[in-house]
């Protein structure tokens, strides 16, 4: 790609990015984002984590999807959101102060890349059980000196701690996906997806005896207006420590 297609593309995504986040995108976050491309280009080259055919789609298909999370929070729990920018005004908070994030199934680091820099007051860990996966993790938040990312090579189910919030993209069913997190959060799952969610949501509910008032879909395109979105949705899945009375 030639650096004035790099340059409009990533002027593009910082528009949305500026006009969505204006609380959230310091200068060193946007510096972070517009090195981003560059890096993934080069460790995409050694070790493939994104498709050879989207990386000219990086910022769109990619980190303004992991991004749609934050949009999420800031639409719906404006607290949560502002805590997680580092504002005084948002939720209170535990006795470190940092909110503690797990992105399971990272792959090359989405979404835990984009959200932990646009949220340099969470800790994220970062974890894939594919360890060249988590060895691009480690290298991009690396070079971008993102001192809250945590990449961890494992298993979900041998992973240790708990965690404020569990955040992934499509790694599976959330059939699946719910037995590989239980007992690792507190506040809740927010579960980037695509094709019929309620069913599967519907479908958790039989499996596991919740309540479908725990699930909340939120659509990607009510955001970003690009026809790639069509059909992908922000789940979100209520924990037990979360109450609405907190915000």
């Amino acid at each position: 790609m030639s650096n004035k297609t790099d340059v409009m593309k990533f002027e593009e995504f910082i528009k949305i990015a500026g006009e969505s986040f204006p609380e959230a995108l310091t200068s060193a976050a946007e510096e972070r984002f517009r090195a981003m491309g560059p890096l993934y280009e080069e460790w995409n080259a050694k070790i493939n984590v994104i498709s050879r055919k989207d990386m000219d789609m990086l910022y769109l298909h990619h980190v303004l999807h992991s991004l749609a999370i934050a949009e999420f929070l800031k639409r719906r729990f404006p607290a949560i959101y502002l805590r997680m920018c580092g504002s005084p005004g948002g939720e209170a908070h535990d006795e470190s102060g940092r909110m503690k994030i797990l992105d399971l199934g990272t792959g090359g680091g989405f979404p835990g890349i984009p959200l932990a820099v646009l949220f340099p007051n969470c800790d994220f860990t970062l974890c894939d059980s594919i360890g060249k996966k988590i060895k691009v993790v480690a290298g991009i938040s690396e070079a971008l000196a993102l001192e809250n990312v945590r990449p961890v090579n494992a298993r979900a189910e041998t992973l240790k701690g708990t965690f404020d919030f569990v955040v992934s993209r499509a790694v599976t069913s959330l059939d699946n996906f719910l037995p590989w997190v239980k007992g690792k959060y507190g506040k809740g799952i927010l579960y980037l997806k695509g094709g019929d969610v309620m069913e599967e949501i519907s479908d958790a509910c039989r499996k596991f005896r919740m309540q479908p008032s725990s699930f909340t879909v939120y659509g990607i395109r009510d955001w970003l207006q690009d026809p790639y979105f069509d059909g992908k949705v922000v789940i979100f899945i209520k924990g037990r420590s979360f109450s609405e009375n907190n915000l």
